[in-house]
Parts: structure tokens; C-alpha cells; sequence
């Protein structure tokens, strides 16, 4: 970590800073445009907003730690930010800096309680992945097992909490947060909640066994790290070295084994949402591998959601609900999810084009390279958004929804050429 934001003390002056430059932006900004009319001070609101997401991107990615990784759980949450901050704080995805291996032996041995070298055949000193709260390194146990090692900053779970504070604070200032009080305080114990369990590799373990069993039990070419548990602490991971080529090398395979990977992702998909209740929800595709005989590899199981059967039927009759065009019953049950305002606003024929949009993917032979689904969302957006205020950032739906639609994207980089139907049927058989 640096030298300048590594002490409690400067984190917090940093933070409080940068908090105290946003409350001077926003109050200046009102100022100067308290006689503007309404074209010009919506402009100097998105410059205002820009300015603001820079700020935050920025001191945010200079700490590290625990306060970058709550940018980084932001952004996935990005649905509750005006664009301007949502981009800037998007790139809070990229790689991290290495710590010096000093640090990282020292924080290895504190946590196994041995010598590194006494540990480990070899442990390679280089990081092959840098991120947020910690970095992986290559290694061979005694017994030759080729091993990844993920080793968490030292001290980095002791900032978490004012880190999320500040950053909060700094968020709320002047209506950065498009969302009222009650459900940003949803929003951000489960940001929280997120943040915690990440930080705490027990639970990553436990969370790898059991995707691990599930799918093995279902679909052997679905591979997840197996963890080593003697080699495994709080701060300290051990995991089987699973390597497979990246999203960008498989989507230059045939076009057969593509369509068989991008169906074996929407079938996990399904299956943890529907069956398992729990859901692997950090789609990016650097968390996925592929090999040619189809398999597909899963790493980084520290962002996992828990589903309340309460909420897995909202979603079923959602779907349901939805391959009828039974508008009135879909916005019954987005009501009960708090994702809607208020019903009998947003017009019935605007919900049925979004609807075919929407099930278009899984409905039809879709080719996914041309994503005509897409295309013509954005250009219905621009019909759709006087009556966009109907629908609110929904704590039960969020990190559903990015998950699908990160998953969406993955089957974009794959040019997956696919019907779905069949899967989609299967995995949510139609009513009688």
C-alpha cells in the first residue's frame, strides 16, 4: 500500500478531503447557477457530476485497499449513480500495483504460522494478478501440486469500515445518489455486508466447496478451484492451479464449441439462481477461462448472493409473468421487489417491446455478435425515458441484473450463435 494513505489517520484525511472538495464543488455550483435556466443548469450538473466521479475515481484508486474495493462494489451497483460518476468510478476494475514480496511473505507466514519456504516447494515471488484487497501468486506445495495463492494486503480489513463511511458520505453530497435515505441504507449494508465477506477468505473457501460440489454434481465441465484448507487462513488462499485460455481466445473456436460454452454459462447461471439459491455475481470475464474440450472455469468466488426463497419467486413469476405479456402481474410483483414506484405509469405497449427485447436472447435463434437486442433498446431508452422515474434501483434485483447482463456481454466476446429456448424452458418449465 502506499506510503501516504497506509496509517489510519492519513486514509481518513485523504477521504475527508476529498469529501470536503465535493461539499465546496456542489455548494459553488449552486451559487453560480442560481439565476441559470433549466437547459443551462442541467448542463453545469453533468459537469459538476463529472468532476465529482473523477475526484472520487481518483483518491479512490491512489489508496487501495479496502476503499478502492468499495469503488469497485460501487460500480457494480452503478444503476444508483448519474452516468458522469458511474463511468469515472468504472475504472476502479483495473488491476492494482503490486505490494513488494517482503510484505506478502511476511503477512503468508504470520497466517500459516511456518516459513514460507518450509510451506512450499517454490513459491514464485512476481504476482501473475494484482487487484483491490490482495494479490495471487504461483506456487508448488511439497507434494507437487501446482497451487495459486491469494495473499491479502496486511491491515486492510482494519480499514474497511470508516473507508465505507467516508466514502458514503462523500457520495450523498448534493443528491450524488439518485435514491432516498431508507433504501440507500439497504444499499449500503449490503455493500457491507459484500465488502466484509470478501475481505474474509473463510468464507471464499467455503463458497468454492460448495459451488464446487453443486456443479460437479450436475455438469463436470463446469471447473471451479479446489481449495487447500492447510494452506488456507482468513488473509491466505490456497487454491489447484485450473488454467484455461481467455474470452478473447476462445471466441476465435468454432462456432459449434462457442454456442456449447456460452450454454453451459447461462445453464450455471440458472441453476445457482433457481436451484441453489446462491449465485457466483462478478461476471467479468477475466474471472473466466475456457478450454477446447468445452469446459468452462470459474475463479474468485468472494462476491456471492444469497437469494430469499421470497425473492426467487418474484423472479420466477417475473418470468412467467413476462412470456405471457402479463403486464398488470409484472408490475405487481417489481412492486414487491421495490423496484417500481408506482403502478399504471410507465405505458403497457412500451413494457411489451422492452419485454421482447429482453426475452429475445433466450426466446430465438440469436446471434449475439449482431446484438440486436441491444441495438434496439437504445434506440427505445430514448422513447422510454420520461417515465423512467417509475422504476428505483431494487437491493433484491441489482446484483441479479448485472450479473445477467454481464453474462449477456460474455456470450457477446464469445459471438455465441445460439438458440436457447430449450435451456431456458428447461431450466424454467412453462406453466401448465
Amino acid at each position: 500500500m502506499a506510503k501516504n494513505s497506509s496509517t489510519p489517520s492519513r486514509r481518513f484525511m485523504k477521504l475527508a478531503s476529498m469529501t470536503a472538495s465535493i461539499a465546496t464543488k456542489t455548494v459553488s455550483n449552486s451559487i453560480r447557477n442560481f439565476t441559470a435556466d433549466e437547459e443551462q443548469k442541467n448542463q453545469a450538473r453533468s459537469k459538476l457530476f463529472q468532476d465529482i466521479g473523477l475526484q472520487i475515481a481518483d483518491t479512490l484508486g491512489e489508496m487501495k485497499g479496502a476503499v478502492m474495493k468499495v469503488g469497485q462494489i460501487a460500480s457494480q451497483y452503478k444503476d444508483i449513480f448519474p452516468p458522469e460518476v458511474a463511468r469515472a468510478i468504472a475504472k476502479l476494475q483495473r488491476q492494482a500495483p503490486a505490494m513488494p514480496f517482503e510484505q506478502i511473505q511476511k503477512q503468508v507466514e504470520s497466517e500459516l504460522g511456518k516459513s514460507i519456504t518450509v510451506l512450499f516447494k517454490s513459491f514464485e515471488q512476481q504476482p501473475f494478478a494484482a487487484a483491490s484487497i490482495g494479490q495471487v501468486h504461483r506456487a508448488v506445495l511439497p507434494d507437487g501440486q501446482q497451487v495459486v495463492v491469494k495473499v491479502q494486503y496486511p491491515g486492510i480489513d482494519q480499514a474497511c469500515e470508516s473507508d465505507l463511511k467516508q466514502v458514503r458520505l462523500a457520495l450523498r453530497l448534493m443528491g450524488v445518489l439518485k435514491i432516498d435515505k431508507k433504501l440507500q441504507d439497504r444499499l449500503f449494508q449490503e455493500i457491507q455486508d459484500s465488502l466484509h465477506e470478501e475481505l474474509n477468505y473463510d468464507i471464499e473457501a467455503q463458497n468454492l466447496t460448495v459451488f464446487r460440489t453443486f456443479h460437479q454434481s450436475l455438469d463436470a465441465k463446469i471447473i471451479i478451484p479446489q481449495v487447500y484448507p492447510d494452506y488456507s487462513s482468513r488473509r491466505v488462499l490456497t487454491l489447484s492451479d485450473e488454467p484455461g485460455e481467455s474470452i478473447e481466445t476462445a471466441s476465435q473456436w468454432d462456432l459449434a464449441l462457442r454456442n456449447e460454452m456460452g450454454q453451459r454459462l447461462i445453464q450455471a447461471l440458472g441453476q445457482e439462481i433457481f436451484y441453489l439459491k446462491r449465485f457466483h455475481c462478478d461476471p467479468h470475464p477475466g474471472n473466466l477461462a475456457f478450454r477446447p474440450d468445452g469446459s468452462v472455469i470459474l475463479y474468485d468466488f468472494g462476491s456471492v448472493k444469497t437469494l430469499s426463497n421470497r425473492v426467487i419467486e418474484h423472479f420466477k413469476a417475473l418470468i412467467y409473468a413476462g412470456r405471457k405479456g402479463d403486464v398488470h402481474t409484472i408490475e405487481q410483483h417489481l412492486m414487491s421487489l421495490d423496484a417500481l414506484v408506482a403502478p399504471d405509469k410507465f405505458p403497457e405497449e412500451l413494457y411489451l417491446q422492452w419485454l421482447e427485447i429482453f426475452l429475445r436472447p433466450l426466446t430465438t435463434h440469436y446471434d449475439f455478435a449482431e446484438n440486436s437486442s441491444h441495438h434496439d433498446g437504445m434506440r427505445l431508452v430514448k422513447k422510454s425515458l420520461k417515465y423512467w422515474d417509475v422504476f428505483k434501483p431494487s437491493p433484491d434485483t441489482l446484483m441479479v441484473n448485472r450479473t445477467i447482463s454481464g453474462h449477456y456481454w460474455n456470450l457477446i466476446h464469445l459471438k455465441v450463435h445460439d438458440d436457447l429456448s430449450d435451456l431456458f424452458h428447461q431450466l424454467l418449465p412453462p406453466q401448465a
